[in-house]
């Protein structure tokens, strides 16, 4: 009996952890967005981010304020107010392509380089719907890195 308990137990939360994997990242709100050294506004900014919808991975919380990493390993922290949980995502790869559905057969319609940022439509198994500079299309889920849902 403890068994079948103990290995449902575990076969729950193996299940689980892929749903609420991506709950660590989030995205930049604003255009202007400040990266502190500590959890306050009492602590001097670090860096000054640009890019609205970036995204960033969160790996500590204090008070009203998350501790972020971004995609070139600078951490810092951001106040809550200026993070986003829209679902966006940088191009790791470079000319990757964005196809008109989710398979390579499919119309190419644009070749992002490394750094592109797209805002994800939708996510499945192994591709992501995108949108940027009014292209929207499908690219291989393996190029992409950030809140991808």
């Amino acid at each position: 009996m403890y068994n079948k308990l103990i290995y449902s137990l575990i076969f729950l939360i193996l299940s689980i952890k892929p749903l609420i994997a991506n709950e660590d990242f989030m995205s930049l709100r604003n255009d202007k967005v400040n990266l502190r050294q500590g959890p306050s506004f009492d602590h001097p900014v670090k860096l000054y981010y640009q890019k609205k919808y970036l995204p960033v991975q969160i790996i500590d919380n204090f008070e009203n304020f998350k501790k972020i990493q971004d995609h070139e390993n600078n951490t810092g922290w951001i106040h809550t107010t200026q993070l986003s949980k829209k679902k966006s995502a940088l191009v790791t790869e470079d000319n990757t392509y964005i196809y008109s559905s989710n398979t390579i057969y499919s119309k190419p319609l644009a070749i992002a380089e490394k750094g592109k940022l797209f805002l994800i439509k939708k996510c499945n198994l192994n591709w992501c719907k995108v949108t940027a500079d009014e292209v929207t299309g499908w690219t291989q889920r393996k190029n992409l890195e950030g809140n991808l849902g």
